[in-house]
């Protein structure tokens, strides 16, 4: 549950795209008015803290003239952690958000870019406002926090402020299994020891060394549970509302079990041939059939999980074709 990653964001706008875009044409067409250019600056300050209020993923708003140059200074949400007013007076004439609104009639919205105030990826919409004889009075501009958007759209708002304590909890487990691991290796420490001076002393019968086998892949077996957990809830970002995030944590936790099993297979039938004991035999072959069911099934886990992803995504791409056409 690590913080998500500037790919992770571009692939899930890409995903979100038109609605994102549905989203800021109709915050900013409702937004946007003529009579912002005659209000004071604290008059459009308690404007865009409304607006804030409803949506917490505005990062910026100020107001250009016909020119490209601002007008007023950039009003900040809550959120943005810098200080102090600038802006005023800036030539924003070269930007994308001013050149696309200037050739084009209502809301346009630029590709996701990093912002210089927070070094997070966000977006511009801006819009074009006429006077009544149709010259360009102003543009109004607003800056998007595009993490926030995809969690305001998402519903993942509230999980941000519980990350935290889900990292610490996963964090005290994993300390646990890794205490675990250091133990069994410790104790198959204590084995080889013993194995040792069965060598070196005559009188005593020699020690085949399956415990410390036994206790190594148990450490091994922990090790890697706690290692999967670690990468996984803590070190990672995982989508959870993605299936192929579900997917892939289910795959490594089987594979660790198979992995665990089938050792334990291999000492059993190590341990019967040694000492002719046809029960441990049986129990074994048993044990190595269940470890290639559990294979299996994560293989058919995995081919259908796929599939049933990607119908997913070709279904909503064939949305998207159908919407862009009519």
């Amino acid at each position: 549950m690590s913080k998500m990653s500037h790919i992770n964001v571009i692939e899930k706008y890409e995903e979100h795209r038109l609605a994102i875009h549905q989203l800021l044409s109709s915050i900013l067409n409702f937004f946007a008015d003529g009579k912002m250019f005659e209000q004071s600056q604290e008059e459009l300050t308690e404007q865009f803290n409304s607006l804030y209020s409803y949506y917490p993923f505005v990062s910026l708003f100020y107001l250009l003239d016909a020119q490209g140059k601002q007008i007023t200074v950039c009003m900040q949400g809550k959120h943005v952690k810098s200080s102090g007013q600038f802006g005023i007076g800036a030539d924003r004439s070269r930007r994308p958000y001013y050149l696309a609104a200037m050739k084009h009639e209502g809301t346009v919205i630029t590709e996701p870019y990093l912002a210089s105030v927070r070094r997070e990826l966000c977006l511009s919409t801006s819009i074009k406002i006429l006077n009544d004889d149709g010259s360009v009075k102003g543009y109004v501009v607003l800056n998007i926090d595009l993490k926030a958007t995809l969690a305001f759209l998402t519903g993942d708002s509230l999980r941000v402020y519980f990350e935290p304590y889900f990292k610490a909890m996963y964090t005290l487990i994993v300390i646990g299994l890794f205490s675990v691991a250091l133990v069994l290796l410790y104790t198959a420490a204590l084995e080889c020891i013993s194995v040792a001076k069965s060598l070196v002393t005559p009188q005593q019968e020699i020690e085949i060394p399956f415990g410390v086998v036994i206790y190594l892949t148990l450490a091994l077996a922990i090790f890697d549970l706690g290692k999967t957990t670690l990468e996984e809830e803590v070190l990672l970002y995982k989508d959870i509302l993605r299936h192929s995030s579900t997917r892939r944590t289910i795959t490594r936790f089987i594979a660790v079990i198979i992995i665990a099993v089938s050792i334990e297979a291999l000492l059993m039938i190590f341990k019967a041939a040694l000492h002719g004991g046809g029960e441990q035999l049986i129990a074994a072959v048993w044990i190595i059939i269940a470890a290639a069911s559990l294979l299996v099934s994560l293989g058919v886990y995995v081919y259908l999980g796929s599939r049933a992803e990607s119908i997913l995504l070709q279904n909503s791409d064939s949305t998207k074709v159908r919407r862009n056409l009519k």
